[in-house]
């Protein structure tokens, strides 16, 4: 009898643990944290000892890059440090123990930043049980073999540059900066030693994976084991060439099974052509429409473990650095059009045939960065295939956030995006900012970014203030028609209604005049058919008065940076407004109006498309529901 209960509890127990571990059934939780563009602001530069200037705030050094650095990038340099700290710990929070870091991890790949990193996730790593999983992005590394490099725009002592360089006579300090350091330590590094610094988080297989494999590996699922893995990791058994002529360049591409049933495919979509001198490298910043011509393998590479993956009851979900489709809201052409080629990052927008491949190739959901945009586009091929490509926000950028996706056995993704609005310490540096702005005041330097970003009570007003004197400081003067500027920089919303209800022939100079003189017959007929056409409707005309024009240019670059998540900053009486300002935008043929009624069409794109915060994919379907 003894026998027989214990055969009876052992098979209780079994049983028990067979249930028990049966986690596959359980839905698995990524946290994916895109262009951290991580400055380790703790950092030292270990050759010669620089670990930046006193912070009087902490009794610590900072290394700091200046505010005006910060507010003439498209990132944030050092305040982000923090909120990868905040986004991770609440990763932590929420229990999830899966986190992919899709690209530009660092900024530009020195080693004082990638160990910085590597510091920052092997801690966090054995403290709280995370495990990361890395792709590269065009920040990290610049270049495939590294190279010299530096920012002449440190913070120094007294609110100065401070230029640090990788060797000298790489740069020569101008009148208003300090003397140029010079520390090897902030050099670019190539492939080898980033990925070598980073070795532990997904580049080379573990013993903890359960599977893991490249583009360039023959083994089977059924022959993997960790030893067969280790044999096939090497970089110089993970390269292509450009051309038969060029030198091989290493591919850190990898799939990497972490826990039962998901496989994350990281692919590095840089691609680096040699410049036609033969010094060097471009920049990899264009992504996937240059891995269909150069590195078309990656796209067999996908069809093969795709295939493989329906086999075996694998759940594959993919992510790289670069974007798979448009991710304008259909918009593109005309931000070409009015903006000119190159304005608004369009030479980086994917072509159609870069997501009909991937998707003919049987990946369903991809997740890009780059762009530093929060975005959901989706593609059906000819042959039935859905493709659906989220885009994480950056850390470093309004509106910072994260993406978890949620992946339920039968076919289902539940996404999540979590916004960052409070960051402890964001404002660590800030006095050090105002020794900043004093030194440029006494410099009469102009324009002077504004000191009220120094007010901000935290890190979602930062990067609001962040977004709206990039706009006044790089993105106006840089990419605006000045036309269309005169307009928007000159009216209230009240005027600018008006002016989309003008019904004449006119030419530029008339429109001028018509703009100075509120008493012109055309503008009189034009405001009487403008309060005409708002009879009935819940706001009068004066309401449009309580916005400048101005607050339109800020109001479109927070929906096509954050979309959905933007919606918080506009008040929905605003939204309205803009709404039928384009309305009769679009119904005017005033060919004087035409910049401003391509401006209002892109505007409205803006305001729609995909889902892009909390939503449903069906894989099956090939379709998208809103949480």
């Amino acid at each position: 009898m003894i026998k027989q209960g214990v055969i009876i509890l052992i098979i209780i127990l079994t049983i028990g643990c067979k249930k028990k571990s049966r986690s596959k059934e359980e839905p698995i939780k990524v946290a994916f944290l895109s262009d951290v563009h991580l400055l380790d602001v703790k950092g030292t530069l270990q050759d010669i000892g620089y670990d930046g200037i006193n912070n009087p705030k902490t009794g610590q050094k900072a290394f700091i890059r200046t505010m005006e650095a910060q507010l003439h990038s498209t990132r944030l340099f050092n305040e982000n440090y923090f909120a990868f700290l905040a986004a991770l710990d609440d990763v932590v929070k929420k229990g999830i123990k899966l986190v992919a870091l899709p690209g530009d991890f660092s900024d530009d790949g020195q080693p004082i930043n990638v160990r910085g990193l590597n510091r920052i996730l092997s801690e966090y790593s054995k403290n709280h049980g995370l495990s990361f999983f890395i792709i590269t992005g065009n920040h990290d590394p610049t270049s495939p073999f590294g190279e010299d490099g530096g920012k002449r725009d440190f913070l120094g002592s007294e609110g100065q540059p401070q230029p640090i360089m990788s060797k000298k006579n790489l740069y020569t300090a101008q009148e208003n900066e300090l003397p140029v350091i010079v520390s090897e330590d902030i050099r670019k590094m190539g492939y080898s030693e980033i990925v070598n610094e980073l070795s532990s988080h997904g580049f080379f297989p573990l013993e903890k994976y359960r599977y893991w494999e490249t583009p360039f590996t023959t083994y089977t699922y059924d022959e993997y084991s960790l030893e067969v893995a280790q044999t096939a990791e090497a970089l110089n058994n993970r390269v292509y060439r450009i051309a038969e002529n060029t030198l091989p360049q290493p591919d850190v591409s990898y799939l990497v099974e972490p826990v039962d049933g998901l496989w994350l495919v990281a692919i590095d979509a840089n691609v680096y052509l040699p410049k036609e001198n033969g010094e060097g490298y471009h920049g990899a910043s264009i992504g996937y429409n240059q891995v269909v011509e150069h590195k078309d393998y990656l796209v067999n590479w996908v069809k093969k473990i795709s295939a493989k993956a329906e086999k075996l009851g694998k759940s594959i979900i993919a992510f790289s650095h670069y974007p798979m489709i448009e991710f304008n809201d259909g918009a593109s052409e005309q931000m070409k059009q009015l903006f000119g080629e190159r304005s608004f990052q369009a030479h980086r927008i994917p072509h159609d045939t870069v997501a009909k491949l991937f998707a003919d190739a049987g990946l369903k959901v991809h997740i890009g960065g780059h762009m530093h945009l929060n975005d959901t586009g989706i593609i059906k091929t000819e042959k039935g295939n859905t493709l659906i490509n989220l885009q994480v926000p950056s850390l470093a950028a309004y509106k910072p956030a994260y993406k978890i996706l949620e992946i339920q056995r039968g076919n289902a993704v539940n996404v999540e995006t979590v916004t960052l609005d409070s960051v402890p310490g964001f404002n660590e540096f800030f006095s050090l900012y105002e020794l900043e702005h004093n030194f440029l005041k006494d410099q009469n330097s102009l324009p002077i970014w504004k000191r009220d970003i120094l007010s901000s009570q935290d890190y979602r007003e930062f990067t609001q203030f962040h977004l709206e004197e990039l706009i006044r400081l790089r993105f106006l003067p840089s990419d605006w028609p000045e036309s269309l500027k005169d307009i928007l920089l000159n009216l209230n919303g009240q005027e600018l209604y008006i002016l989309s209800n003008i019904d004449a022939d006119l030419s530029q100079t008339d429109l001028k005049q018509i703009l100075t003189d509120t008493n012109h017959s055309v503008w009189q007929q034009a405001l009487n058919l403008a309060k005409e056409n708002l009879e009935g409707e819940e706001y009068a005309l004066k309401d449009f008065s309580l916005w400048h024009a101005e607050q339109m240019i800020i109001d479109f670059y927070r929906l096509r940076s954050a979309d959905e998540l933007a919606l918080r900053d506009i008040p929905d009486e605003r939204i309205e407004q803009y709404q039928k300002l384009i309305e009769s935008l679009l119904k005017n043929e005033s060919p004087v109006l035409k910049e401003l009624q391509l401006f209002g069409s892109i505007f409205e794109k803006q305001l729609q498309g995909e889902p892009a915060n909390n939503f449903s994919i069906d894989l099956i379907k090939g379709t998208l529901t809103p949480n």
